[in-house]
Parts: C-alpha cells; sequence; structure tokens
C-alpha cells in the first residue's frame, strides 16, 4: 500500500525501485559514500596586483602625511612631550598588533598611519624650532634615497636572497639594540650614552649613515616582497601589509636623515 505521509513519498528512500520503498544497491551505495556535511565554499579573493599596492601604500602615506601637518600646527611646544609620549604608546600597540597578530587592514593600518603622523608631526616641529630647514632637507633626502632604492632593486644591482634577508634583520635587530642600550646608559649614567648619538663623537655619525643604509635595506625586502606577492597571486589583502612595511622603512630613514643632518647643522653653532 502507497504511504500517505509526504514525507516519505518526498524520501530519497521513497518509491525507488518499480514503485516499491526500496532503493537500488547502486543508489544505496552512493548515499553511504556522499559526505554527510559538505561546508559552504570560501568566498572567492581576487589575488593582489601592484595597482593594489600602490593605491593603498599612497592612502597610508597620505594619511600620516595629514596627521603630521595636523599635529605641527596644532600641538603647541608645552604639551609636545606629553602628546609624544601617547603617540608613541599608541604607535607601538598598533605595530605590535599588526606584527605579531598578523592581521592587516584598512582601519589597522591607516589608524597606525595617522597616529605614526602626529609622532612624525611632533618630532619633526621640534627639529626644525632647532634647525631650521632641516625637515625640508630630510624630506628630500628620504625621497632620493627611496628613488635610488627603487632603481638599485629595478636593475638587479642588489638581488634579496634569502642570506640578504636574513642579514638585514640581524642588521637591524642590532641597530634597535644599541638604541635600547643607549637610553638605559643616558638613564643610568652619562647624558652621551654609548656615544651612538653624541653630535661630538664621530661615532654617531658612522651610527645614523649605517641606519639609512639598513632602512634602505629594509625597502629592497618591501619592494621584492611586493613583487613575490604580485607574482604567486596573493590575496588581495595582502597589499595592505605591503603599505604597512612601505611606510615603516620610510619612516626609519626619514628619522635617521633628520638626525643626522642635525648633527651636521649643530657643528654650525
Amino acid at each position: 500500500m502507497e504511504s500517505r505521509n509526504p514525507a516519505f513519498r518526498g524520501n530519497a528512500f521513497g518509491r525507488q525501485a518499480g514503485g516499491h520503498g526500496i532503493p537500488r544497491p547502486q543508489q544505496s551505495h552512493d548515499m553511504y559514500n556522499a559526505p554527510s556535511y559538505a561546508p559552504p565554499a570560501p568566498p572567492s579573493t581576487r589575488p593582489m596586483t601592484m595597482d593594489d599596492v600602490v593605491v593603498r601604500s599612497f592612502l597610508t602615506l597620505a594619511t600620516l602625511l595629514v596627521t603630521a601637518a595636523l599635529s605641527w600646527k596644532l600641538v603647541p611646544a608645552d604639551k609636545a612631550l606629553p602628546v609624544l609620549a601617547v603617540a608613541v604608546v599608541a604607535q607601538l600597540g598598533i605595530w605590535a598588533f599588526i606584527t605579531f597578530g598578523r592581521k592587516a587592514n584598512a582601519p589597522l593600518v591607516l589608524a597606525f598611519a595617522a597616529v605614526y603622523g602626529v609622532l612624525i608631526g611632533v618630532v619633526s616641529h621640534t627639529y626644525n624650532d632647532l634647525y631650521h630647514g632641516v625637515v625640508l632637507q630630510a624630506v628630500v633626502g628620504t625621497a632620493l634615497a627611496f628613488g635610488a632604492t627603487l632603481a638599485v632593486y629595478a636593475l638587479r644591482i642588489v638581488r634579496v636572497t634569502p642570506k640578504f634577508t636574513r642579514f638585514v634583520i640581524a642588521a637591524g635587530l642590532g641597530l634597535v639594540g644599541l638604541m635600547v642600550l643607549n637610553l638605559l646608559v643616558q638613564f643610568v649614567g652619562p647624558d652621551s650614552g654609548i656615544g651612538i648619538r653624541d653630535p661630538s663623537n664621530p661615532l654617531a655619525y658612522v651610527f645614523s649613515v649605517a641606519a639609512i643604509l639598513i632602512g634602505c635595506f629594509f625597502l629592497l625586502l618591501d619592494f621584492d616582497s611586493i613583487e613575490q606577492g604580485v607574482r604567486s597571486g596573493a590575496p588581495e589583502k595582502f597589499a595592505w601589509y605591503c603599505a604597512f612595511g612601505l611606510v615603516l622603512s620610510l619612516v626609519w630613514i626619514y628619522l635617521e636623515m633628520l638626525r643626522l643632518l642635525s648633527y651636521f647643522y649643530g657643528g654650525r653653532d
């Protein structure tokens, strides 16, 4: 007798073999081997292009420049130190979240650029008050360093190899370690620290030149990362990581260029 249960009539086991509610052997085999659950396919992501990197790098750098200009104009000299302290803490926090959390997206990277811009604006204004014109020279020097590094990479004068990458990372960590050591010595010992930031010590000039060169080497790593990402079809969101790295390298070069040029200004007095 035919079942009056509509659920049974619609069931995969209902009314298959000649009107009987018994599936054929092949159908039983197929249903047994079928997965119990098929997860939905992940949404497709567009691969990163060079235009993505250019646009996101421009947005990141523009955000930094806007907040730097605003902090230059709006932060008074007597409030510079507390604003600088807050900006340093916030910038380090966002940097650590992006770097160690491996999360780079538009809000995070642009927030980092905005906070970093406040820091750059306050520092630049302070230097320009002491050495008028040094900021413009540092900007020009940074642009020239960027152009020269890009040319070196494009012409393959320096090739980015795993050995070169390890050297650059180790050198960068070494420079940061020396900066931290210098600060610690300044707190507990002489104001000159270990001499790497003392204009009267030739070691300071050598250290700043080395820091600028390491910053250019990091730019080479950034260029290689961008090229490899585009070539391998990295997801579009990777462009934000590329923009983040480029801004870090450029600001590193700018700050060291600013400090190096200030040594020559100090020598004129």
